[in-house]
């Protein structure tokens, strides 16, 4: 399956204009086959929009979930992207991820916030494994800080998951997260990871860009610099199995020895 990384901060603040945005993404990620796109943290809203989060954010069925549903039918690839999740009263860091026909496949809510800011703007998720069967793969979703924790890709790893898709909003100075740790969470859990990053000054925050898809030997298949930027590279579930096969850390675990991890 062949994956566009969508590397933008769109249009902070405009849902249209970021909905304009993710459709020419669209349509150029599907002229070069993609059969899956995938867009940064909060990619609809913007990101450091202050309280315009909570009055922008929308149901995971909402007007714009429709929008996105509309354009991957329209382009015929699946779309994974970032937006703020209402829930009755509460707010959401969430990402969500539509079939190539427009079906709403699975919708993740972030665990893990990151500073004042987040947790001033959102409630956390409790829901650790979101997953969808995706081009042969099992794919699983997180969103930025989430996959800084081992435990979290570890419980994707052991639930089956080939390919993690990473929304993010990674900023200065954490860009060695892009550059070191996404390979090795790769590698450790022997699995595909699109980590898919924001770019450029917006509001206090200094996105880094270096959007990444590593692959279960710990090779980035894809690397983008710090420019808006649409980067492609292929996931194969096959490379998925053999190197599972070949690499023993998820069989050679020992459960009964971490207890006190938890």
């Amino acid at each position: 399956m062949r994956i566009a990384l969508l590397q933008s901060s769109g249009r902070p603040g405009s849902v249209v204009e970021n909905l304009k945005v993710l459709d020419e993404a669209a349509g150029r990620a599907a002229a070069a086959g993609a059969g899956l796109l995938v867009a940064p943290e909060m990619f609809l809203t913007g990101y450091a929009i202050g309280d315009d989060i909570a009055h922008l954010a929308e149901p995971a069925d909402g007007d714009s979930a429709d929008a996105v549903a509309d354009l991957a039918g329209r382009h015929g690839l699946a779309v994974a992207y970032g937006y703020p999740e209402r829930d009755g009263e509460t707010v959401y860091n969430s990402a969500q991820l539509i079939s190539a026909d427009g079906v709403r496949l699975a919708n993740y809510r972030k665990t893990h916030l990151f500073g004042c800011f987040e947790r001033d703007h959102f409630t956390p998720g409790d829901q650790a494994v979101v997953q969808a069967e995706l081009g042969g793969l099992t794919v699983g979703l997180m969103i930025c800080y989430d996959v800084e924790f081992p435990e979290n890709v570890r419980a994707h790893a052991l639930a089956g998951t080939g390919l993690l898709m990473v929304p993010t909003a990674q900023m200065h100075p954490f860009q060695f997260v892009a550059e070191s740790m996404i390979p090795v969470r790769a590698f450790e859990n022997q699995m595909y990871v699109a980590y898919v990053n924001r770019v450029g000054r917006e509001g206090e925050f200094e996105f880094v860009g270096l959007s990444t898809l590593a692959g279960p030997d710990g090779v980035a298949r894809a690397r983008a610099g710090r420019e808006e930027e649409l980067v492609f590279a292929d996931a194969d579930p096959a490379f998925v199995a053999a190197s599972r096969e070949a690499n023993p850390y998820l069989k050679d675990r020992r459960p009964g020895l971490y207890g006190s991890l938890a």
